[in-house]
């Protein structure tokens, strides 16, 4: 091979590689999104029971491969959906689920790619509905794995003779090689941060004639399960414990049952060659699914010992977080469900709270490390918001009293605002980090002092957010009038500050950047208390209360409704396109159809017609 052979062979094969990894990632990308919000509902449904985990776990690893899917329960631990126990059988399936999706692959259908991609791009492109166009997306995705595939197979296939003495230190046959080429097939897997693609490219070895024996693509398998896990490693860095104990989950799974294959290493190659004899592509894919699927059954019984080593593994005095308060069993008791989300507004407010500490941290002396967990906070009160929506979703469609569909409202309002409020408090956190690259905006300490002040009372009124959102007490109306006295207390101190730095950038104490990263700030901080100012008049509402007596009262059916007749669009089209106020909505039908509107090309009327002379 010459050096332009190997220059456009490596072209070829990163090309070819680049396509497997974008479809694989745009396809699992469009049926994530296709699926919405039953996502959520899978995952709530998986903490059932273990095999219901496996299974829910086994169809969120088919949509996100196995590294996105973990990082998303690390995610949904991180915000107390799920426990870690809850996580440990939707963990084994995601694996199965990533294994199924590259059995697909497997099958010889690259032949149909280009239509593949031209049905999905018809699809995308004139389908109204947003999910067919996400499928279509899927199927893009889906025919760009196997162009991918075939791209690097064809640039391989006439140099295999050249690359086979190096690709054939790939072996299984000798121990030393066997565990060398788990190693090595590991490291790939890592730096490429996906599975799918180191075995989409073993596949495309074997397709191109280089793999011909099968203890071959069985050790890059292997190695594959073990570094596609830096993908929820590298997630749960910024998050809490139990985030963390699931990326090590994953990890654990994996490097037990790549162990257990080795150490029964010869019945692992008679099992893989016995599923499809004389058809190496289809051995390799069988060897992936059936590896995970021997793993999960072996481990299931034990997940409370699977789930006591992993919290062994990863020691923290850390508490745990709260778990999520929105239990789809108290839906059938209104009340308890309106409680449960005062609760859960609680636990936003006190991650409000934990950022305000950051941002303090993030002030004085930014890092990378706790920016992150800042951003980790951010994706919480997200995600919270999300669930939230959804469960007070469910819970409309129960009856519920008047006061309660009040109450209910308010709450949505609430748990709205505070998470605008998480949004200031992550700006204020983008400011930090570019403040500290410029020493320009460095502030005199009497300056500093002043803004760090301003800083702290707006802490306040979040700290007393948070402590006012308690169902047990039930003094809403009263923590909501500390709030509102402490909110007035910050705005005169935030004026007298306004004011204050006002001079010092006359008097040129202050660079002019110094001063507009002083006035960023402050103006997300008056933001985010006029936030707090808006739920504590909400909870001032004489709807905002947990009524006691009805806690234990079980919802009634909900009452039968007759929509009405829908309105004459018309109508309210010749108003929109006028200029008479809204008022004139309340005139009837012949009224308002009598309302003229003015031609384009008529001159409207005097406002004071002329006298006469």
């Amino acid at each position: 091979m010459t050096s332009y052979d190997i220059a456009m062979l490596l072209f070829q094969v990163l090309g070819g590689l680049s396509l497997f990894i974008f479809g694989m990632n745009a396809m699992t990308s469009s049926l994530r999104t296709a699926a919405g919000s039953s996502l959520r509902t899978i995952l709530a449904r998986a903490t059932r029971s273990r095999v219901h985990g496996s299974v829910f776990g086994t169809i969120f690893g088919f949509l996100a491969h196995s590294g996105a899917a973990v990082a998303a329960l690390a995610s949904f631990i991180n915000i107390g959906v799920m426990t870690l126990e809850q996580a440990i059988a939707p963990v084994f399936g995601a694996n199965i689920g990533t294994s199924l999706s590259m059995l697909l692959v497997s099958f010889k259908i690259a032949d149909y790619c280009w239509a593949v991609i031209g049905i999905g791009f018809l699809t995308e492109a004139l389908v109204p509905s947003q999910r067919w166009r996400k499928l279509g997306g899927a199927l893009i995705g889906f025919g760009l794995l196997f162009l991918g595939m075939d791209t690097i197979a064809t640039g391989i296939a006439p140099y295999k003779e050249a690359l086979e003495p190096w690709l054939g230190l790939f072996r299984g046959d000798i121990w030393t090689y066997r565990l060398a080429s788990v190693a090595v097939a590991a490291l790939l897997t890592a730096i490429m941060t996906s599975s799918g693609a180191m075995i989409g490219l073993c596949f495309a070895l074997v397709k191109a004639g280089v793999f011909t024996r099968f203890d071959q693509v069985a050790v890059v398998i292997l190695g594959a399960h073990i570094g596609t896990c830096i993908v929820p490693i590298v997630a749960a860095i910024p998050m809490r414990i139990g985030a963390w104990r699931v990326a090590i989950a994953h990890l654990w799974f994996n490097v037990l049952h790549v162990i257990l294959f080795l150490v029964v290493w010869p019945l692992s190659i008679w099992c893989g060659e016995a599923t499809a004899p004389g058809n190496l592509l289809r051995q390799a894919a069988n060897f992936n699914t059936y590896t995970m699927l021997v793993g999960t059954l072996l481990f299931l019984p034990f997940i409370k010992q699977f789930t006591a080593l992993v919290r062994l593994s990863t020691p923290s005095n850390e508490p745990i977080p709260t778990p999520s308060f929105l239990d789809d069993k108290l839906l059938r008791k209104p009340e308890q469900a309106l409680a449960a989300v005062v609760r859960e507004l609680r636990r936003m407010a006190e991650v409000c709270v934990e950022n305000m500490l950051l941002n303090g941290e993030l002030i004085l002396a930014p890092t990378r490390q706790v920016y992150r967990k800042l951003l980790a906070n951010e994706e919480i009160l997200n995600d919270v918001r999300k669930a939230m929506d959804d469960y007070l979703g469910q819970l409309t469609h129960r009856y519920l009293s008047r006061r309660q569909t009040l109450f209910l409202q308010h709450l949505d309002r609430c748990m709205k605002d505070i998470e605008r409020i998480g949004d200031h408090l992550t700006h204020i956190g983008d400011t930090s980090r570019e403040r500290a690259r410029i020493p320009d905006a460095l502030l005199p300490e009497d300056l500093f002092n002043t803004w760090f002040n301003l800083f702290l009372a707006a802490k306040h009124v979040i700290t007393l957010l948070a402590k006012s959102f308690d169902p047990d007490s039930n003094t809403f109306q009263n923590t909501a009038l500390e709030v509102l006295r402490a909110r007035d207390a910050y705005m005169e101190q935030s004026m007298d500050a306004k004011a204050r730095f006002t001079d010092a950038t006359r008097d040129k104490r202050i660079t002019p950047i110094g001063a507009y990263y002083v006035s960023r700030y402050i103006e997300d901080l008056d933001r985010l208390v006029r936030r707090a100012k808006s739920i504590a008049l909400a909870e001032r509402q004489p709807d905002f209360f947990v009524k006691a007596s009805k806690l234990d009262r079980k919802a009634k059916d909900a009452l039968a409704y007759t929509p009405p007749t829908p309105v004459d669009a018309r109508k309210y089209l010749a108003l929109l396109q006028s200029d008479h106020h809204l008022d004139d909505a309340d005139l009837p039908d012949e009224a308002a159809s009598a309302i003229p509107l003015e031609s384009p090309h008529q001159a409207p009327p005097d406002e004071h017609p002329a006298t006469p002379e």
